[in-house]
């Protein structure tokens, strides 16, 4: 074999014993997982996850997610928790522990201030003969029979299941909570994500004079504002009113077509009653419109349908959109 076939053989075999462990975990989701969902759901309070090591730092990108999608949560570390740290915990706190062994000393020095402040303890654990396994009030099995590491040493399959625990969690808290998209947008103000949630098109609106000609307008003025606004194309409006559209595809086609263009008008090669948008349309949806429609131009209005700009397919590109 060689050291590339090995290469590969190895990936493989990793993936394949976590997801044969992701199969032991969806076949352990009971009425105990939905008790902890309900007993989460119904707290007044926050979610504390701790651990240490590997698992906690999976404990760390749980709560961020949890926190992300409507369930405030944080991470607090075990060891730091008894050095100071068991202040933030509040009375009415949900503490979720995470240890694959559930034998780790700083959760075992953990639990008993835990339980003295009366908090409900959940446990997640690979193990439920454990010292977390038999004093949590609650247990998140998250079986695993072997980790990818070739000594089953190293925390792989472990955490994998761990992790996806977490996030069946929170998928089932997001959904009880009816947390919708707009609320998921407020907590992802910034980034590619961000803006995806955030961005409409009349952000993406530069011109305060934006490029427009009159049904009568000759040749010479269409080509002229067209040339001058450099977005590639003109409304043909009236009061306010979208009637047309004119590109710079359409000019040379025109071009193409006649000898001379001078006799004709905007309204001889606009395209009438063109693909507009309104200004408050999310500008990923916008992109996706111009994207399935093949256009290049989207002509926005705003209040009372009136004609407020032009959006260009680069201007979503420059955002970043189309990633």
């Amino acid at each position: 074999m060689t050291e590339t076939s090995r290469i590969s053989e190895i990936a493989r075999n990793t993936i394949s014993l976590e997801t044969q462990s992701l199969a032991l975990l969806r076949d352990s989701i009971d009425k105990r997982f939905e008790q902890i969902v309900h007993l989460i759901h119904q707290s007044k309070g926050k979610v504390v996850f701790t651990g240490v090591g590997k698992s906690g730092i999976v404990a760390m990108k749980i709560a961020a997610t949890m926190s992300s999608t409507g369930t405030p949560s944080f991470y607090l570390h075990a060891a730091d928790a008894t050095h100071g740290d068991l202040g933030m915990i509040e009375a009415r706190d949900v503490v979720i522990a995470i240890s694959k062994s559930g034998n780790a000393s700083e959760i075992k020095n953990l639990i008993p201030f835990i339980k003295k402040k009366g908090n409900s303890l959940v446990g997640m654990t690979a193990n439920p003969s454990s010292f977390l396994g038999k004093t949590a009030d609650y247990l998140l099995h998250t079986p695993v029979e072997k980790e990818a590491c070739p000594y089953n040493m190293a925390p792989t399959t472990s955490t994998t299941v761990q992790m996806v625990m977490g996030d069946a969690l929170a998928m089932c808290l997001m959904e009880l909570n009816g947390f919708e998209s707009d609320e998921f947008a407020q907590l992802h103000p910034s980034g590619a994500l961000g803006k995806r949630l955030n961005l409409r098109v009349l952000d993406l609106l530069n011109h305060s004079d934006p490029p427009k000609v009159a049904l009568t307008s000759i040749m010479k003025e269409v080509i002229y504002e067209i040339s001058e606004k450099r977005l590639g194309a003109a409304v043909v409006e009236e009061n306010g009113a979208v009637l047309g559209l004119i590109t710079d595809g359409d000019i040379r086609r025109i071009l193409e077509k006649y000898d001379n263009i001078s006799p004709l008008k905007a309204s001889d090669l606009m395209t009438k009653n063109p693909i507009c948008v309104n200004e408050n349309l999310l500008a990923f949806e916008a992109l996706k419109m111009m994207q399935n429609k093949k256009i290049n131009h989207l002509v926005v209005t705003g209040e009372g349908n009136m004609y407020k700009g032009i959006v260009h397919i680069l201007d979503f590109i420059k955002e970043g959109l189309d990633e």
